[in-house]
């Protein structure tokens, strides 16, 4: 009886030379400090304005939401709860018309703007993205220097949803049309406390 021989298709035979191709283990690279230079609240500051963000003080949002006739406010931040004329609804579908909310920001990036938000800033998921002008709320003392702090310090914590917002919703096409407020927020305004 003569014996087959058995082909190795390319895939096994690919697989099989990276199989046995030696190789020396690495020490991982190590990760450099990626400081920001300078004050945190003034690189925060700035880098809100470069993402078509502000920030106001409790007058100036006060003469915004005036100026503007808001109809639906809602602030789940209880230093802004007279600003508010609505609670929150049960149904996201219900803030469909929504023109301004106040929430809270857990912390803040110098770095980009970014703001940390949990669910339970937002009181529904859709709260941020579906109103028409967004205030975030966030304390003086609650700022880090760059990303890499950031996610350490969401890594401490037990959220089941988390979301950075650094800005109104903004999007640009291939002509360099800038539009916002695409997809979310028109406007950002963040109240440092």
């Amino acid at each position: 009886m003569v014996q087959k021989k058995q082909i190795m298709s390319s895939r096994d035979y690919i697989l099989s030379k990276i199989r046995n191709t030696p190789r020396n283990k690495r020490p991982l690279p190590e990760i450099p400090d990626f400081k920001v230079d300078g004050e945190l609240m003034d690189r925060f500051k700035r880098s809100l304005l470069m993402n078509k963000g502000g920030i106001v003080d409790a007058k100036q949002l006060e003469e915004f939401i005036d100026s503007h006739q808001f109809k639906k406010v809602l602030s789940l931040s209880e230093e802004f709860r007279s600003f508010a004329n609505m609670d929150i609804p049960s149904d996201a579908h219900q803030l469909a018309d929504l023109d301004m909310a106040i929430i809270s920001g857990q912390f803040g990036v110098a770095e980009n703007a970014a703001i940390w938000l949990e669910e339970r800033d937002m009181g529904l998921r859709a709260l941020p993205f579906i109103t028409e002008h967004l205030v975030i709320v966030l304390e003086k003392d609650q700022l880090v220097s760059n990303m890499h702090e950031a996610y350490e310090r969401i890594g401490k914590g037990a959220s089941g949803f988390g979301l950075f917002i650094a800005g109104p919703s903004k999007t640009a096409d291939i002509e360099q049309s800038l539009v916002i407020g695409a997809h979310g927020a028109k406007s950002m305004r963040v109240i440092l406390m």
